[in-house]
């Protein structure tokens, strides 16, 4: 069984008194009983009902303690206002006291005061002194106020901590829900913006100053028990951190270093963001006065778009963008500038009369063009709107609007396509153009044609000569040679007959051509023959041909293999036609040697 104490005894006796007659007259003596043994929670309800009754001022003091012993418990920072009753209420008791116990009243209940009995130390007799008693009560009134203003103060700087740093947590929010993404912070910050991140820092430090004064005045309370450390953490993921609420009431509270964060935003702006912008506004002027030198001067400026390039803030511009919008414009302006002037560049050489010249302009003009449509309908396709909000200064300075700019691109991009169907058509008339000998009403092909022309190409030396067979009909063919010049125009063409019967249109399939020249372009020799036996015989045809004189010689050949090489041996003029493991030697003459 549990034992009961001898308090213990006499709280419940006198309970039990009290709840028997609780009508009768309390008696100050029994609720002492309960006071000196320090049961202030038992005593104080029937202490408070006696005091509103009959003044007692010993009961004062006990109330004044009472009221003081539950202030101590009370946690300041979660019920300050409870607190701070407390103790003014036990002020309001103390004062009480003092006023009321005399030196008559101390001797008259001197049993009351039991807890001052205290050693005479001039008579070594035990007694109560009402100095000792006043004493006591000025020094716990003294201790009540130091320790109200040290609650207030405490709390005061504890919620002007929390106070703080919520507003910088609530401004970085803001900031987090303008701007989604580190990028569009450092690409959009406006004046405002700036404003918002310095207001941060300053708050910020605020906040850790208020934190100190918070610990440095929570040392002068007595029992208190919250030991926080406020330990700023870096934002290094701007997207998924910094508005964890921090709980000021734990020991390691999450703080988020705000002031180091905005401090970095700013000086990135301010020292990187706007050059950056002013000095994309400066490139965009020069490449507008190149603009208006090929529109008003009709010169072409790609020497100076080589030096303007070299100043492309590439690095500056992709350090916080991976694909900046204003890199995109002047690729842009700077494709399209390239493309006009390497026109103006190309102006005297369009109605050349060489065909591969031709051919070589329109296939830059193409490469030029396509770039230019490329780059423009990537643009058109990509969200220009939400591009153009990381970049507002720069389209404001050089645009006016971001519907301008877009307008722009859209006419560029409608230019370079139509420019493109244009220059896709030039370049295939002047693909096709080197396709053909101009000989008057004919057209001589370069390449192997089915039906419809007279001339069956054979074989053909790019950009040297060809070799074939005009048909007049369906039966009669001459051989033809034509060398090739850059005009496509005529210019050494030979005709030398052929074998009447062995080459036929029937017999076109199985025709074939071998060719040979000299190192200078002077002497040529063409074999036509069939692969194809007629009679275990293979119809052939060789001529010798000078650039100079024209036609030499023809030696018709029925050869006992078919042609697989052709040879000249350049000191004796001595042609050798081989196939098959065998061959023929024909001299300079024409005539076969064996």
């Amino acid at each position: 069984m549990r034992k009961t104490t001898p308090a213990g005894i006499l709280t419940l006796a006198f309970l039990l008194v009290c709840n028997i007659g609780f009508s009768q007259k309390l008696k100050y003596k029994d609720i002492y009983a309960l006071l000196s043994t320090k049961q202030y929670e038992q005593a104080e309800p029937f202490l408070r009902r006696y005091l509103l009754e009959k003044e007692e001022p010993s009961g004062y003091l006990f109330r004044g303690i009472i009221f003081n012993d539950r202030a101590n418990k009370i946690d300041v920072l979660k019920q300050r206002d409870i607190s701070l009753s407390l103790m003014d209420s036990a002020l309001l008791f103390f004062d009480k006291a003092k006023a009321t116990i005399t030196e008559k009243e101390v001797r008259r209940n001197k049993e009351y005061y039991e807890m001052y009995n205290r050693r005479d130390l001039r008579t070594g007799e035990f007694g109560v002194k009402l100095s000792d008693i006043q004493f006591d009560i000025d020094k716990r009134m003294e201790d009540l106020r130091a320790r109200i203003d040290a609650v207030k103060n405490t709390t005061h700087y504890f919620e002007l901590t929390e106070s703080l740093y919520k507003k910088c947590q609530g401004t970085y929010a803001a900031l987090r829900e303008k701007y989604p993404s580190q990028r569009a912070l450092y690409l959009r910050a406006d004046e405002s913006t700036i404003a918002d991140l310095k207001a941060i820092a300053v708050r910020f430090d605020s906040c850790a100053k208020a934190f100190e004064q918070y610990r440095s005045a929570s040392t002068k309370i007595s029992g208190f028990n919250y030991h926080q450390e406020f330990t700023p953490k870096e934002i290094r993921d701007y997207s998924a951190e910094g508005l964890e609420e921090a709980d000021f009431y734990s020991d390691n509270p999450v703080v988020w270093n705000y002031r180091a964060f905005s401090e970095q935003v700013v000086a990135i702006v301010e020292k990187e963001i706007i050059p950056t912008n002013e000095s994309l506004v400066a490139y965009d002027i020069e490449i507008n006065k190149l603009r208006e030198k090929v529109a008003n001067d009709s010169v072409s400026v790609r020497s100076d778009l080589t030096r303007i390039i070299d100043k492309l803030l590439n690095g500056q511009l992709k350090k916080y963008d991976s694909n900046p919008l204003p890199l995109d414009v002047f690729t842009a302006k700077i494709a399209d500038l390239e493309y006009r002037s390497l026109q103006l560049e190309h102006r005297p050489f369009r109605d050349s009369a060489d065909a591969s010249l031709r051919l070589s302009i329109a296939e830059k003009e193409m490469q030029f063009i396509a770039r230019l449509d490329s780059i423009t309908t990537l643009m058109v396709n990509s969200d220009l709107d939400e591009r153009a909000m990381d970049y507002q200064t720069f389209i404001s300075n050089a645009y006016g609007t971001a519907n301008v700019m877009k307008s722009y691109i859209a006419t560029l991009n409608d230019y370079a396509k139509q420019e493109l169907e244009e220059m896709s058509m030039r370049l295939a008339s002047a693909k096709e153009g080197l396709n053909w000998i101009v000989d008057g009403n004919d057209s001589i092909p370069l390449f192997e044609q089915k039906e419809g022309n007279p001339y069956k190409m054979l074989a053909t030396v790019e950009e040297q000569y060809t070799v074939g067979l005009h048909f007049t009909d369906s039966v009669h063919a001459t051989g033809y040679f034509c060398t090739i010049a850059p005009t496509r125009a005529r210019d050494v063409k030979v005709t030398f007959p052929v074998d009447k019967s062995g080459f036929t249109k029937g017999k076109l399939a199985s025709t074939r051509a071998l060719t040979n020249a000299d190192a200078n372009g002077q002497i040529f020799f063409v074999l036509i023959s069939r692969e194809d036996a007629a009679a275990s015989k293979y119809p052939s045809t060789l001529a010798k041909i000078y650039r100079s004189d024209g036609l030499a010689w023809t030696s018709p050949l029925s050869l006992a293999f078919s042609p697989e090489e052709l040879t000249v041996k350049p000191d004796t003029g001595e042609v050798t036609v081989r196939g098959g493991g065998q061959e023929v030697v024909i001299d300079k003459n024409g005539r076969p040697v064996r």
